[in-house]
């Protein structure tokens, strides 16, 4: 009777790790593999990390700024092929890879979309707000066969997001403003980009306000001139990397800022462009709310260089 109990329990098992799995992607494309992924290419550093985050190993990945892969993943992704950047993967090198699972950023893969539609099953998601980064995890997840397991990380960052916004309590009311770009003119994020949103969520004001046309989230920024900038005049101010020298902080205005003036500038890692997986988003989380609240939050250590939060002078 034992062994007919065993047989059927790891046949039961052996049916529910092939069984159907389907999702509906931020395009409102249903996508339904036959069974859950085991071959997956991640086409943005996110999907790599949500991958990783559940055990699973992309086959192949892109750039990760300067990286030909995101090497803070470490082991997960150190023999995923690298395919070049997001936005123009070497579609090649994809198909080559034999990929069960395409998972790509819409906004960057919408030209190509049919050819990777080509080479497997392709899954494109917005991967900018808090939102879409909870959804993104539970839809990988649930394509990979490991629906409890993201709904688990999900559910840790949500609580994990509450406990630190509840320890703010009183202290919150700091203003902020997250720059990129190397114009003379910085590109300032509106309140739904995730790094924002998550700021926000921690008691910080981001002077850049709500897009206009949210809910539309795009576009997710904007150029604000320094006099516009000196005019709000930021707590903080958090510069993204930039592969030129950045034009605005030459600007004469800069040295009035607030932030510049208490030395509350900071340059972070490229992982706060592309912070939608759980690792990334996690860790933008932790290093917001030390430079915010030293006072209460640690910083994260042992970090690689890349990744870790510098004072900008």
């Amino acid at each position: 009777m034992r062994f007919i109990f065993t047989a059927l329990l790891l046949g039961s098992l052996a049916c529910q790790a092939q069984a159907e799995v389907s999702i509906t992607d931020d395009r409102g494309a249903d996508i339904t593999l036959a069974q859950p992924a085991s071959r997956s290419a991640a086409v943005s550093a996110f999907a790599a990390d949500a991958l990783v985050a559940l055990g699973e190993t992309p086959v192949a990945v892109t750039q990760f700024g300067r990286q030909d892969r995101p090497t803070y993943l470490g082991q997960g992704v150190s023999q995923a092929v690298s395919l070049g950047a997001r936005g123009q993967p070497n579609l090649e090198l994809l198909s080559e890879q034999a990929p069960d699972l395409v998972l790509a950023v819409r906004r960057y893969t919408e030209s190509h979309a049919d050819r990777l539609q080509a080479i497997a099953p392709y899954a494109a998601f917005d991967d900018l707000t808090l939102k879409d980064s909870l959804k993104a995890v539970t839809d990988i997840g649930t394509l990979v066969g490991k629906p409890q397991q993201a709904e688990a990380l999900n559910r840790e960052f949500e609580q994990t997001l509450a406990q630190m916004a509840e320890r703010i309590g009183e202290l919150s009311g700091q203003s902020i403003a997250m720059l990129v770009t190397a114009s003379e003119q910085p590109f300032v994020y509106y309140d739904h980009f995730l790094p924002v949103e998550l700021a926000s969520a921690l008691g910080l004001n981001n002077v850049a306000g709500a897009s206009p046309e949210w809910p539309g989230k795009l576009p997710f920024g904007f150029r604000m001139p320094l006099e516009q900038l000196l005019a709000a005049d930021p707590d903080i101010l958090v510069l993204f990397p930039s592969a030129q020298p950045r034009a605005f902080v030459k600007n004469p205005l800069w040295k009035y800022l607030k932030a510049v003036k208490n030395q509350r500038v900071y340059s972070v890692g490229y992982h706060w462009k592309e912070g939608g997986g759980p690792i990334a988003r996690t860790l933008i989380l932790q290093q917001l709310g030390h430079l915010a609240y030293p006072a209460l939050f640690e910083a994260p250590t042992a970090l690689p260089a890349e990744l870790a939060v510098k004072p900008f002078s």
